[in-house]
């Protein structure tokens, strides 16, 4: 099956469709809705959904996976798939103009594609290049796209409207379709997925524990993680004050009948 006879794109498309309908069909459920979750009836739903799927495959199989393979070749499995997303990540720094980030995501993926075994070893990290993970939800958003409300999207997780319209084009683009016919593909994205969810797995714990309602905690980390990918990196930074330098020993007495020295800036 050639990458483009694939049924993914309609299914996609179709699950972003049936989203959008669901959502403007749940907005009514909340008295209250926040204005950023305007269809947080059916968000809610959705993430009770992902939730149970969650439960009972994700997390069992990636908890699996954590404690039957070895460290070195989960890393060596990140590291594959970081690299593929250095690529992509390289084009959406150069269409928002970071220049500077897009060599350096471009020189991580030449670098560890060619020397790096194509990406299992991450030898540019060893070189202190930088990666700088972009997607076209975040080149959307510094073009002024703006973020629309938040939507939590069945199997694939929380969004906004712009992130979920930006989907097909990451999709499109994504480097692992490139791996011959769907036969390679499906394994390499079931298991890149496994690879996510292992990663996070102590995030996760983290959460059952600290979050009194989940739903409203995803969210909220969801939406202000992503206006700090999306913020100006430089005009957004602020210089913290200098701290006083309590390191400084007291200035020593001075001799009798002599003025106390000033004291050191």
């Amino acid at each position: 099956m050639k990458p483009e006879d694939s049924p993914a794109p309609r299914a996609l498309a179709a699950l972003l469709l049936a989203a959008s309908a669901l959502g403007l069909g749940g907005c009514a459920t909340v008295a209250n809705p926040n204005p950023r979750d305007p269809w947080e009836g059916f968000n809610r739903g959705s993430y009770q959904f992902n939730e149970g799927l969650d439960r009972v495959l994700l997390k069992p199989v990636a908890t699996l996976y954590r404690d039957k393979v070895p460290p070195l070749v989960r890393t060596g499995v990140s590291n594959f798939f970081g690299n593929l997303g250095d690529g992509w990540s390289a084009v959406n720094s150069l269409l928002q103009f970071h220049l500077q980030d897009a060599e350096e995501n471009l020189a991580r993926f030449q670098l560890n594609t060619m020397f790096g075994v194509f990406g299992i070893f991450d030898i540019a990290s060893d070189f202190n290049i930088e990666r700088h993970s972009e997607d076209f939800g975040q080149t959307l958003g510094r073009w002024g796209v703006p973020a629309g409300p938040f939507l939590m999207l069945p199997f694939l997780g929380p969004s906004t409207v712009r992130d979920a319209a930006a989907l097909p084009v990451d999709y499109h683009f994504d480097l692992s379709r490139q791996f011959g016919s769907s036969e390679v593909r499906d394994p390499l994205w079931a298991l890149r997925a496994v690879d996510k969810r292992a990663n996070l797995l102590r995030v996760g714990n983290v959460l059952e524990e600290a979050a009194l309602d989940k739903y409203s905690f995803t969210r909220d980390a969801y939406l202000q993680r992503r206006r700090a990918q999306i913020s100006d990196k430089e005009e957004d930074r602020e210089v913290p004050p200098p701290l006083p330098d309590e390191s400084l020993e007291p200035p020593a007495a001075a001799p009798a009948g002599q003025p106390a020295s000033a004291p050191r800036r």
